[in-house]
């Protein structure tokens, strides 16, 4: 068990943003240049890259180079949403494709979202969500690897909550969701079925058990002419 060198790459371009390194708005070095300081391929500095993207801590633009991102305005939505109940309230058949599931280290962002330490190891998996067949997101979710301790694997990648609730008789409380718009990059296009540069939604969230505990963080790319939020206010 270990950090990937893409993920160690992540955690210190984080560091530097953090110790004001860049600043909000500042363009960082190109792709090529920071291989090279890196001294990896660009392939791997470019996964480094696009998970800052997915967690919102940089944003590309096209033509332009890749920036820090601006802080958005948020809208908290109420509840844990399960992918599984909500294709099943559309009366859609709900089914999903394992990418990679793998117990690790977690990366920083995923210690602070988490609230855990750099010891206690993360299972992350990556998924492609479908809906009666149609490929409607793309996840990366990440859970403290003593959550999910006794469970199958096709128990936790099929649906989460409802093993959490059944098999570990947990109770699920509250999540707080990001929801911001990107372009699709070339991996997360193969995955969906659509074009790069198509439109996406990007849903991040943190998920909490009724006790305040947080035990899941994902980044979610839902296609943007298959899927759409409702939030309502009382």
């Amino acid at each position: 068990m270990g950090l990937p060198i893409y993920i160690q790459i992540h955690n210190e371009i984080k560091r530097d943003i953090e110790n004001g390194k860049w600043q909000v708005g500042d363009r960082i070095p190109s792709e090529r240049e920071l291989s090279l300081n890196f001294g990896v391929s660009r392939m791997t500095l470019r996964q480094a890259i696009q998970t800052l993207v997915d967690e919102g801590i940089l944003e590309r633009r096209v033509g332009s180079g890749t920036y820090v991102a601006n802080q958005k305005v948020q809208e908290k939505m109420s509840g844990v949403t399960s992918f599984t109940e909500l294709m099943l309230a559309s009366g859609k058949e709900p089914s999903s494709k394992t990418i990679s599931y793998h117990t690790m280290e977690p990366s920083l962002s995923e210690m602070e979202k988490l609230k855990i330490d750099q010891d206690e190891p993360v299972l992350r998996m990556e998924r492609i969500r479908y809906g009666d067949g149609i490929p409607i997101c793309f996840e990366v979710a990440t859970v403290p690897e003593k959550i999910v301790a006794g469970l199958e694997k096709n128990e936790v990648t099929s649906s989460l909550y409802r093993a959490l609730e059944q098999k570990k008789d947990l109770r699920l409380g509250k999540a707080e969701q990001t929801v911001s718009a990107m372009l699709a990059s070339e991996r997360i296009a193969e995955f969906l079925d659509i074009k790069r540069g198509d439109a996406i939604l990007r849903l991040r969230q943190i998920s909490y058990l009724q006790d305040n505990t947080p035990f899941e963080y994902v980044r979610t790319q839902y296609v943007g002419d298959r899927f759409e939020f409702y939030l309502e206010k009382g």
